[in-house]
This record gives structure tokens, C-alpha cells and sequence, in this order.
């Protein structure tokens, strides 16, 4: 293409400070190094952690930064040393690395990789550098891809190629959303068929681990959540059982343990919230019972030694336990064959320059999910 090698000039929604609205800007974006692909975003959904980072983050040095992460494209050039992708593919860059080379990436027992900016950088939620500077400073990419811009350039460890067909106003949501909530739930939980199940908070992550509880044969799933607008669109997923802890005089673990004859199998918890977390494991059955921590948050949890000695696990997951480079592109097949969902996710479409309306449908609880068209 005429612009690879060069600084390309592009649109991207900056977020220059913490609990401020997102500015459109002119930035430059630098040409790929080493192992490294620049990409063309086409669209990207609106995830929670964006809106954790811009409201809830504790860290001002994780500023002025490109947020998004939930993004899919097509390569405009790559750098030298990368050839497993070409200009015209179409791709999805993903916060969670997979270099394939590491101790982690060839267990078997986890997604993680050593190479990951997730184990130096997370105060930041980014690699210290970036190929993204306006008004002549530095703008961070928020976990390593920052997709409201036109262009990026990631390493290719966080890239995976898909599916020529493949919509990319859709399948972006398999970036980050769908893939954690699902994973939790059929890879992380483990859920078992005849089994009984409780999701706990019913955004994206949530409703995809009803998805998944469902895919996986649970007999009942039980929708835990204080949006009662909620409950329909987790009908469509799969639930069966709809719960408002508010609706109580008692804690929502009691409730489940007297609806299921002492508690469920297995418990998801896909809010990001301490008091929610103990609950979901004190819901589950002892002896058995398995609790999957799903929602971040940077603060301290706690419950009581018995939960865990009378025989409950206790674990937690990231993007679902998927290693993105052998399971992404077949979920995107999986979507295209009709064997998961992922248009009923979305609820609103909307334009880049749209991005603070966007940002205020999630903060209020109005959307489930909003893509942003990026570029044509």
C-alpha cells in the first residue's frame, strides 16, 4: 500500500485525563518495527473495562491514552520479521498475548504469556511505549491496542488472522467480551451437563456466560442481577431463573442454596465487584461447587476459610482461558456456522465521533453492546 512505511495521520478518540470526556483528535501513527503489523480498524465495540480505566483507574500515568480494545481490521503493512500475515488480511487484535514460545504458552493449563504487557504494565493497563503521538507527545494504547483510532500497530503475538468472510462489525465483540464470559463457563468452570449455574451481573460477559452454561447443558441458569431489564435479553441466551438480590430481605447465597437444595455447581461472576464476588461463591454447593471470578477490579476480596475447606474452588479467568492464536478463529467459524451468538449482543451502532454517547449508554446501563464504525 502507498502508506506503509510512513507516519500515517488518522481520527482517534483521546482520553487526555481520567473522568473527562474523550477528545477527537488528529494523531500520527508510526509505521510497524520488528515484528510488529499496522492495522486498519474498521469497527470496535465499547467495552466495560474502557469506561474501569476512564472512571474507576487509581493511576494517572496510564494517561493520555487511546482506549478500546474489542477491534477488528484488515493489515495496512507489516514490519520486518513478521510473516504469518499479509496487507488485506482480516484480523483481530486482542489484548491477551499468545507468543506460542513461552513456559505458559506451551502449558496447556493457561492462556497467559510471559511476553504480555499485563505482567509489567498493568498499573499503566499498557506498554510504556506506542506508536501514537498528538500535539508532539506520546498517547498511550490502552492494552496494547487502542482501537478507537483508524490505524494501530501491535505486536503480531496479539494478533490473530480470521476468516476472510468474516463481518468485522460483528466479530470484533470476539475480541475481549463474548470470549470471556463463554470461556469462563465452558473452559474455566467447566460446566458439566445436568448441572446447575448462576451468572451474576448480565452485561456482554455476563449474558456470554449464559451462553456458554447453556451450550454446555445446564439444566437450569439462574440470571442474578439489579437491572430487571436485563432478565429478556438473558431469556435469549439461555436462562431459565431470574433473581434481584434487591427483591430480598436475605443474602442472594441464601436464596440460591433454598432454590437448589443448598446451593448451584457452578457460579460466574462477571461484575468486578468484591461483595459480589464472595457471594457468588457462597452460593455455590460445598463438596463441589466451582466459583469463576471474571469481573477486574484492583482491590482486595475476602471470605471465609470454611467456603474453600468444605470443598468449593474457588478460581478466576482471563479472556476465558482461550490462547487467542489456536482458539479465536474458530470461534469466529463457530459464529459464522450458527453454533454461538453474537448479533443479539449488539444493541446500538454508532459513528467515532459518537464515542462519549457511546461511553454514557454503558455507564448508565443502557446497552449491552455499542459498535463504533471506525473507518469504511
Amino acid at each position: 500500500m502507498a502508506t506503509a512505511g510512513k507516519v500515517i495521520k488518522c481520527r482517534a478518540a483521546v482520553a487526555w485525563e481520567p473522568n473527562a470526556p474523550l477528545m477527537m483528535e488528529e494523531i500520527e501513527v508510526a509505521p510497524p518495527q520488528e515484528g510488529e503489523i499496522r492495522i486498519k480498524v474498521v469497527a470496535t465495540g465499547v467495552c466495560h473495562t474502557d469506561l474501569y480505566h476512564l472512571f474507576e483507574g487509581k493511576d494517572k500515568r496510564g494517561f493520555p491514552t487511546v482506549l478500546g480494545h474489542e477491534g477488528a481490521g484488515v493489515v495496512e503493512s507489516v514490519g520486518p520479521g513478521v510473516t504469518d500475515f499479509k496487507p488485506g488480511d482480516k484480523v483481530i487484535p486482542v489484548s491477551v498475548a499468545h507468543c506460542g514460545e513461552c513456559r505458559f504458552c506451551k502449558s496447556p493449563k493457561t492462556n497467559l504469556c510471559e511476553r504480555s504487557w499485563i505482567n509489567d504494565h498493568v498499573d499503566l493497563m499498557s506498554y510504556p511505549t506506542t506508536c501514537f503521538t498528538c500535539r508532539g507527545q506520546p498517547i498511550l494504547q490502552f492494552t496494547s491496542t487502542g482501537t478507537f483510532s483508524e490505524y494501530i500497530v501491535i505486536n503480531q503475538i496479539y494478533v490473530v488472522k480470521i476468516h476472510d468472510d468474516a463481518p468485522l462489525d460483528r466479530v470484533c465483540l470476539l475480541g475481549c467480551g463474548i470470549p470471556t464470559g463463554y470461556g469462563a463457563a465452558v473452559n474455566t468452570a467447566g460446566v458439566t451437563p445436568g448441572s446447575v449455574c448462576a451468572v451474576f451481573g448480565l452485561g456482554a460477559v455476563g449474558l456470554a456466560a449464559v451462553m456458554g452454561c447453556k451450550n454446555a447443558g445446564a439444566s437450569r441458569i439462574f440470571a442474578v442481577d439489579i437491572n430487571e431489564q436485563k432478565f429478556e435479553k438473558a431469556k435469549v441466551f439461555g436462562a431459565t431463573d431470574f433473581l434481584n438480590p434487591k427483591a430480598y430481605d436475605k443474602p442472594i447465597s441464601e436464596v440460591l442454596a433454598e432454590l437448589t437444595n443448598g446451593g448451584v455447581d457452578f457460579s460466574i461472576e462477571c461484575v468486578g465487584n468484591p461483595e459480589v464476588m464472595r457471594a457468588a461463591l457462597e452460593s455455590c454447593i460445598k463438596g463441589w461447587g466451582v466459583s469463576v471470578l471474571v469481573g477486574y477490579t484492583d482491590v482486595d476480596f475476602s471470605a471465609r476459610p470454611i467456603q474453600l475447606i468444605s470443598g468449593k474452588t474457588w478460581k478466576g479467568t482471563l479472556l476465558g482461558g482461550y490462547k487467542i492464536k489456536d482458539s479465536l478463529p474458530k470461534l469466529v467459524n463457530d459464529y459464522m456456522t450458527g453454533k454461538i451468538m453474537v448479533d443479539e449482543f449488539i444493541t446500538h451502532k454508532m459513528d467515532l465521533e459518537q464515542i462519549n454517547d457511546a461511553i454514557n449508554l454503558m455507564k448508565t446501563g443502557q446497552c449491552i453492546r455499542c459498535i463504533l464504525n471506525i473507518s469504511k
